[in-house]
């Protein structure tokens, strides 16, 4: 049984497209999807960076809303999830879709300057500190286009008998303070409830 204080823990039921309703590595459905694509604002023929896919449902959505001129890139080093993202995006016929099995805390097989959006959905409480000396923040600038966006999402920082535990958490200040160093600046931030989306441009 799935230790509740786990970071897997923080995560929700899948079930968007048909995904099913078990538990699963996605904080899709702790929240309103829609309220968050209505605050990441895709259009077709963006490029998205979906960093700690997991099983994709984020990917998936935004797949569909960039349509087939644009590009959505999730990558995950979970093979699981990279398998069963590949053969949904197949099924669906969405090519926009690329599953790359990776690390995400290396250097991105990204090329420079290509990438509207990037999503980092329920991923940073996972590393431990000090989670804003990841090389991932400098590798983000790179691959974004100058007016390109990070998103995150993230469990607020409150004690909760789900998810995980408070110490683990990041305030929005936190990243605020954390991601500061590297050139990001807060552009817009949306409670979600459980969960906080906040998005930052670089200065």
């Amino acid at each position: 049984m799935q230790d509740q204080h786990s970071p897997e823990a923080c995560k929700a039921r899948q079930g968007h497209h048909g995904h099913g309703h078990g538990r699963g590595p996605s904080s899709f459905w702790m929240h309103d999807p829609k309220e968050v694509f209505d605050q990441l604002a895709l259009k077709p023929g963006d490029w998205v960076l979906d960093l700690g896919a997991g099983p994709g449902d984020y990917s998936l959505m935004a797949a569909e809303l960039v349509g087939p001129t644009g590009m959505v890139l999730a990558l995950d080093k979970w093979e699981t999830g990279f398998r069963e993202l590949t053969r949904k995006a197949t099924d669906l016929g969405l090519a926009q879709l690329k599953p790359i099995l990776t690390d995400i805390t290396r250097k991105l097989p990204i090329k420079d300057g290509c990438i509207d959006l990037c999503l980092i959905s329920t991923v940073l409480h996972i590393f431990p500190k000090p989670k804003f000396e990841l090389k991932m923040f400098e590798e983000i600038k790179r691959v974004l286009k100058p007016k390109g966006r990070l998103a995150v999402i993230e469990c607020k920082k409150e004690d909760q008998p789900w998810g995980p535990p408070k110490h683990m958490r990041i305030s929005p200040d936190e990243m605020i303070q954390g991601l500061a160093p590297y050139g990001y600046v807060k552009c817009a931030y949306k409670d979600l409830g459980k969960t906080y989306l906040i998005q930052f441009e670089i200065a």
